[in-house]
């Protein structure tokens, strides 16, 4: 999750604006280092609520086209009504100066499906979770809400929390709490939620893993003792990870000359493989670094929505 995050186990990135509650995280650096071309080809990796697919569309005009793919099928019927309907908002002249717009319900690991090469101007995806996520305690991503153990990103998958809580064995969780949310005290979390079995909902798991694991100095206390492990399921529940390896192996491969590739992580693994792999890009000269540092939100926007400060954008263009 985005360290330091009191309220949820992952930064809330991709949104829809006022309508939603929620704002998209870092959007004029997105647009900015994407350096929308008209009447280009661009992808959205993780559409969300449509909040950076809006703003992209508006630069597109017609000529152009926008792919908007997301794991979620209910963010891609809030993502259609924002680009579809949502236009009808727009004065005159911008409503009918717009792209063809197609929503995919998939994950943008299929990139690497995509055998045509060179095909798209810009690739932006935004790894934070959508408010709609968070705040529906029946998908059950939050800690601090009743609801039962999901977090799949995408109903229609066949694993759940529930079942990895309830099923894995006791070594096998203690990994991947550690691996995939950077627990310290994974073995002492893995060994209590096992003594806790069966466990069904997320108020209940909450409960477990903070008897479990009491902070025990200042940092500690700074976030709740089940964020970590809460990141962990749910990244492990999703395949998080290895789809977002997928797409960084595919990007320089489906990317135009001068096409540009945006990335805003929320937690410390998602950003390091993302540098990471920028790193290599620049190395086989396939990228031109565009952000040597990441691009962090601003304190206006912080204040705005707190949930931004985890927020690390990267980006690269293709050479």
């Amino acid at each position: 999750m985005g360290e330091g995050s009191t309220d949820t186990p992952q930064g809330v990135g991709h949104g829809g604006g006022s309508k939603t509650g929620h704002v998209p995280v870092l959007l004029k650096e997105a647009i900015d280092f994407l350096a929308i071309k008209r009447g280009g080809t661009y992808i959205d990796a993780t559409v969300g609520l449509g909040g950076h697919s809006f703003e992209i569309a508006k630069r597109l005009g017609a000529p152009g086209h926008l792919i908007g793919l997301d794991k979620d099928p209910a963010a891609l019927e809030m993502a259609r009504e924002r680009l579809v309907v949502g236009r009808s908002s727009l004065v005159v002249g911008e409503a009918t100066d717009w792209p063809e717009i197609t929503l995919l319900h998939r994950s943008f690991a299929e990139l690497a499906n995509d055998e045509r090469r060179t095909t798209y101007d810009g690739i932006l995806a935004d790894l934070g979770m959508s408010s709609l996520q968070l705040n529906d305690a029946a998908r059950g991503f939050s800690f601090q809400a009743e609801g039962p153990l999901d977090m799949r990103m995408n109903p229609q998958a066949e694993l759940t929390a529930e079942q990895v809580v309830n099923q894995v064995d006791e070594v096998t969780l203690a990994d991947l709490i550690y691996e995939f949310g950077e627990e310290r005290r994974s073995r002492r979390i893995a060994r209590a939620i096992v003594r806790s079995r069966p466990i069904r909902s997320t108020a209940r798991l909450a409960d477990v893993i903070s008897a479990a694991a009491r902070p025990m100095n200042q940092a500690e206390r700074r976030i709740h003792p089940a964020t970590r492990t809460f990141q962990a399921i749910r990244i492990f529940v999703n395949n998080e990870l290895n789809d977002l390896r997928a797409l960084l192996d595919a990007a320089p491969r489906v990317l135009k000359p001068s096409g540009r590739l945006v990335i805003i992580s929320f937690h410390s693994l998602e950003d390091r493989m993302v540098k990471d792999a920028l790193r290599e890009g620049v190395k086989q000269g396939h990228y031109e670094l565009l952000t040597r540092k990441p691009v962090t939100a601003g304190e206006e926007e912080v204040d705005r929505n707190p949930r931004s400060r985890s927020a690390k954008l990267r980006a690269a263009k293709r050479v």
